[in-house]
């Protein structure tokens, strides 16, 4: 009895720390032009969320209620300037827990945005905080929103 009861829970334990891991299997990188930024001048900057195979996230406008919507706060560190998120367009997907249609990314998702450094910038290097809020889901079952965070930074010629 003492066997079985310890092998249960140890199995508990496997499944806990298989659901975390593909849970926070998504991760936030992205990047500023080709690294460096003309001081006076714009260059593309990207945020990049990739989903792991098995995961997907609500798109941001996933049309429906209940589903919370992929975001991305984009501000800068220092003396540049950024705007204009894009968020691309989602697939629409079927899924067992609901009855409608939801708008989801998965795979690689590539979110630009234009950033902005004056000509009286100070500095070598521009700095962009990026924030990514995205509720991770299965097939048949969503977890809890999260967010991850990635400084972005490229050097000023």
């Amino acid at each position: 009895m003492n066997r079985l009861f310890i092998t249960a829970f140890c199995l508990t334990i496997l499944v806990i720390v298989g659901v975390a891991s593909a849970v926070s299997g998504q991760t936030v990188s992205g990047s500023i032009g080709n690294g460096t930024v003309a001081r006076g001048g714009t260059a593309r900057g990207t945020v990049v969320l990739s989903i792991p195979a098995g995961l997907h996230v609500n798109s941001n406008r996933p049309d429906s209620e209940y589903a919370i919507p992929t975001s991305v706060r984009v501000t800068t560190i220092g003396g540049s300037r950024v705007s204009g998120v894009t968020y691309p367009r989602g697939k629409n997907k079927k899924f067992q827990f609901s009855n409608d249609l939801i708008n989801v990314y998965d795979g690689r998702v590539s979110f630009p945005f234009t950033v902005t450094v004056p000509r009286g910038f100070r500095g070598n290097v521009v700095r962009v905080r990026a924030v990514v809020r995205f509720q991770a889901c299965t097939d048949e079952v969503c977890y809890a929103p999260r967010s991850q965070e990635v400084t972005l930074t490229a050097r000023i010629r």
